[in-house]
């Protein structure tokens, strides 16, 4: 059932964004008086699942669920329908609009995607507000890896700012370090203030993990329950009881017990929990056996972290969005570029569809839904803005360069221009589904 509904909000929110991307060609072309004689989602090769024809134009449902298509008269696109380029150009053909027109029309997908993201981000600062984890919230510090601490992060540092910015967003931390790729990192230590430079190279390794694998928010080890018939329920410790000590030594954070206790495997300990007696706070020693993987039994109580809530008005809500975009399109941007840089070795984190669809949630949540699909409208644009033949982004280059030059590319380029571009496309689309399959299957 968990799948069903991630695929139901993946087809949801794909369709959409195909749909207001080919509006935007669609509309422009329409404006111009150009003819559009396919108004598609999805490809439909040799078949159709749905069609029928209003006016010039015939709209449909293809089979093949990787996008969409408008087929614009005279016009070298992924159709790569050659023969109407043969025939005598008409007046309601895009090769005979003027280049400013013609221009309009290739990057209307894109500027209805921006708009799209625009009115979704609006609304949901409206609706929900902005929620965050504020990073002076997290009061003990945070948890690093030793991959983390190889760099020179030790468990309880607070993260002050990366490169010399402050990021109120604890879960902007991360991504910042590694889209930006940053080269120092100020942590508040103890009471003092110490510099974490990030070595050359780092960047590529840390694209590797997830956040919570480099770094984690400190707890401390409070009991939520203990496992019936294990260790900890047959010593006596209960929920709500709060660690402060193992053998005599004071500890506070559960990292430094999940250490100390897994070097005590196979042996007694004395533990001391602070216990909430009748409203009063009361220390009581309990001697427990640690088993063999240094665990005592017991479940931990979540932590204890507030959200914060940025609520909006309205008025309010359309700054907000326009910020919203703002970061997302220059985050997206920077992210591409690490992926077509092989020193990061970004690349072998590009994903397909079965990365795209995991990022929904298992349970319907409209707010999650809208999130992802402002997102993924942002990445739909900044993808198709490429200069990759086959792309729209490509015909923008070709007109900039018709623009200048003053004279067209000629029909045999642009054709060849076009096979390029679609063996690159394709090319892409095999290599990151190749991913997935090895992600998913395999590693």
């Amino acid at each position: 059932m968990d799948v069903l509904i991630k695929i139901a909000q993946f087809i949801l929110s794909f369709s959409l964004l195909v749909i207001i991307h080919e509006l935007g060609h669609f509309m422009f072309a329409r404006l111009f008086k150009i003819r559009v004689e396919k108004f598609y989602l999805f490809f439909n090769p040799w078949f159709s699942l749905f069609k029928f024809k209003r006016g010039d134009t015939e709209y449909g449902i293809g089979w093949i669920p990787f996008g969409g298509y408008v087929k614009i008269a005279g016009m070298i696109d992924e159709s790569m329908d050659t023969e109407q380029m043969k025939q005598p150009a008409k007046d309601d053909e895009f090769r005979s609009k003027p280049a400013w027109q013609r221009l309009l029309v290739m990057v209307g997908g894109v500027c209805m995607n921006i708009v799209l993201a625009l009115a979704i981000y609006i609304g949901i600062s409206y609706a929900w507000g902005e929620k965050y984890i504020a990073n002076e919230d997290l009061k003990y510090g945070n948890v690093f890896s030793d991959f983390a601490e190889e760099i020179g992060f030790k468990d309880g540092d607070k993260i002050l700012n990366v490169d010399g910015n402050e990021v109120v967003d604890y879960s902007m931390i991360y991504p910042t370090i590694v889209i930006d790729q940053a080269s120092k990192v100020e942590v508040l230590r103890g009471d003092q203030k110490f510099t974490v430079n990030i070595p050359d190279g780092h960047i590529a390794k840390m694209l590797a993990i997830k956040s919570n694998e480099f770094m984690s928010p400190r707890q401390l080890f409070v009991v939520s329950e203990s496992v019936p018939g294990d260790a900890a329920e047959k010593a006596g410790i209960i929920s709500g009881d709060t660690l402060v000590s193992m053998n005599g030594t004071e500890m506070t954070f559960l990292d430094e017990y999940a250490e100390a206790l897994k070097n005590s495997a196979n042996s007694t300990v004395q533990l001391c929990v602070m216990r909430d007696s009748s409203g009063v706070a009361v220390k009581k020693d309990i001697n427990i056996t640690v088993n063999e993987s240094g665990k005592i039994g017991v479940m931990l109580k979540a932590m204890e972290v507030p959200i914060r809530t940025k609520d909006y008005t309205i008025i309010e809500a359309v700054p907000a969005g326009f910020k919203l975009v703002g970061n997302k399109v220059v985050n997206y941007w920077n992210q591409l570029k690490l992926m077509f840089n092989p020193d990061t070795e970004a690349y072998k984190s590009l994903g397909g569809v079965i990365a795209i669809g995991s990022i929904f949630p298992n349970v319907w949540n409209w707010e999650a839904f809208w999130n992802i699909t402002a997102f993924l409208s942002i990445v739909l644009a900044v993808m198709n803005i490429l200069p990759i033949p086959a792309l729209d982004g490509g015909h923008v280059i070709f007109l900039l360069y018709e623009v200048i030059a003053r004279r067209k590319p000629s029909d045999k380029f642009m054709e060849v221009a076009q096979t390029v571009g679609v063996i690159i496309l394709f090319s892409l689309l095999i290599f990151a589904n190749a991913n997935d399959i090895y992600r998913f299957f395999i590693k």
